[in-house]
């Protein structure tokens, strides 16, 4: 792997540490990605990472809710009854941050939550100061706020630990929780309830 390569990746790894990010990085048509084929591509600024991983089949299902969450396999599996309904890519969390393992249970269903760990410190005017801050690692400057990274369909099944939706850059690179697309958030959320089992694997 040449240094422009390696530079970019590195960069870009950097642009993802956090559950939620405002990088414009993100976003720029300009930003280098790697595929999953092992070749370095460019994301129009339009098109998210293609998804041939996530469906869901449950509407007229009955049955009680359960989710699987595969860190090895990067993808979450949601079950009625044991029938498997749905699957869904995932990020989950970045070395260092590993999302922990477990048989665990929904313990908050939040439509609109935002983090109150990660996210940016803002003006007066909300302009970004200082992006991709942690409230517990990043001093705050003089006449900053701290704005919290929006985490939608936020289900928190453990301690901080949640699926929520997010931006999938096709690797764990996430603080712990588990980033969804946004559409397969919102139906894992609506199908979901306190109490719904989640078990973390490897």
């Amino acid at each position: 792997m040449n240094l422009t390569i390696r530079l970019t990746l590195c960069a870009l790894i950097v642009a993802l540490a956090g559950c939620a990010s405002h990088d414009r990085r993100l976003t720029s048509s300009s930003t280098r990605y790697l595929s999953s084929g092992g070749e370095v591509v460019t994301k129009p600024s339009n098109v998210g990472i293609a998804d041939t991983v996530s469906y869901w089949d449950g509407d007229g299902v009955s049955g009680s809710p359960s989710i699987t969450i595969n860190l090895g396999e990067q993808k979450a599996f949601f079950y009625k009854d044991g029938r498997l309904v749905g699957v869904s890519m995932i990020s989950s969390g970045r070395e260092g941050y590993a999302t922990p393992a477990g048989t665990y249970k929904v313990i908050q269903k939040s439509k609109d939550h935002v983090s109150n760990l990660y996210g940016d410190y803002v003006d007066g005017g909300g302009n970004v100061m200082v992006a991709n801050v942690g409230v517990n690692r990043d001093p705050k400057p003089s006449g900053a706020s701290f704005r919290g990274a929006p985490m939608p369909y936020f289900l928190r099944f453990h301690g901080g630990y949640g699926l929520h939706a997010g931006f999938l850059p096709g690797f764990p690179a996430s603080h712990g929780c588990v980033r969804m697309p946004e559409r397969m958030a919102e139906i894992f959320f609506a199908n979901s309830s306190q109490g719904t089992p989640v078990r973390v694997v490897n």
